[in-house]
């Protein structure tokens, strides 16, 4: 694998990348995966930019997505963050792969609605496996939005572009944000499965007293675990249990809390630090947090 990361700061730059000619728009582009193609130099290649990209390609894209039954066979949408690394892993000759690739600038959200919501859309840090497949109207009803991003970026700048353009560019990540939750619903067997690991986790960092030597798991420890990234990790726990992975672990730790304060003598503090706290009034504050109470009023009244 290459050292070299080849880095684009602008449309345009991302457009020389791929061999193309200047956008008509400079915050903004769709490019259509059909008319590109590398060789089989570009393999191992990394790539990153300063810009957002949704990509929509179909099944014949070449990339493993880990993809099971419940899978559609069309096509699947990625989303990558700008300074995001993504890496060749095969060659593209022309025709060969449909669909389209939206670029954006995070200026042209910048002071918008939408600039000061985009982290919320956590599908952005997910990882290419967790990628959204989309059925046929699905995928139309992105093409759609699409296609009028399109003509504004051709027809119309002015000095209304942005607001339209942004309004577009919002509403192609709602309608993503309900096909990920249609995702999640047909996954359910899968989900299930995921959840009972990680209580399983949970249990076992606990048994081998790594609470104590390692301190509290993290949400990244759990996903990799899992073979998830941990915004995955977090929305499949919320949909499937209403909690998300933060929850887990928290829910976990006052279990385990409530137990040592009634079978045990230690101190407060004592079960504060065997449970990864370094701090106890961190602790302190979870535990009433969670259960209405101070953990020396638990003690008391049970």
């Amino acid at each position: 694998m290459s050292e070299q990361i080849i880095h684009s700061k602008s449309i345009t730059e991302i457009r020389t990348v791929f061999g193309l000619d200047k956008p008509t728009h400079p915050l903004i582009t769709i490019l259509d995966t059909e008319k590109l193609a590398y060789g089989e130099e570009t393999v191992g290649m990394r790539f990153s930019s300063d810009l957002y990209c949704i990509a929509l390609k179909d099944s014949n894209c070449g990339i493993d997505y880990g993809r099971n039954s419940y899978d559609f066979d069309g096509g699947v949408l990625i989303f990558t963050a700008p300074k995001q690394i993504i890496t060749v892993t095969k060659p593209q000759e022309f025709n060969q792969v449909k669909g389209w690739m939206l670029y954006f600038h995070p200026d042209l959200i910048r002071n918008t609605v939408l600039g000061s919501k985009i982290d919320s859309y956590n599908f952005f840090n997910y990882e290419v496996h967790e990628a959204l497949h989309l059925s046929e109207n699905e995928q139309n009803t992105l093409n759609q939005i699409v296609q009028l991003i399109q003509e504004e970026i051709k027809e119309r700048i002015d000095n209304h572009s942005q607001q339209v353009l942004v309004s577009n560019i919002e509403l192609l990540l709602n309608y993503s944000k309900r096909f990920y939750e249609r995702q999640f619903n047909t996954r359910t067997a899968s989900n299930i499965d995921v959840v009972s690991k990680v209580e399983t986790l949970l249990k076992s960092y606990y048994a081998n007293n790594e609470l104590i030597e390692k301190g509290q798991p993290s949400i990244q420890y759990l996903a990799d675990l899992c073979h998830l990234s941990a915004s995955y990790l977090s929305d499949l726990l919320t949909k499937e249990t209403g909690r998300s992975a933060k929850d887990h672990i928290n829910d976990f730790l006052v279990d385990k809390a409530k137990h040592l304060l009634l079978s045990t003598n230690d101190s407060i503090s004592g079960v504060a630090y065997s449970l990864g706290f370094n701090y106890p009034h961190y602790f302190g504050r979870l535990f009433k947090q969670k259960t209405g109470k101070t953990p020396q009023e638990y003690r008391q009244l049970n």
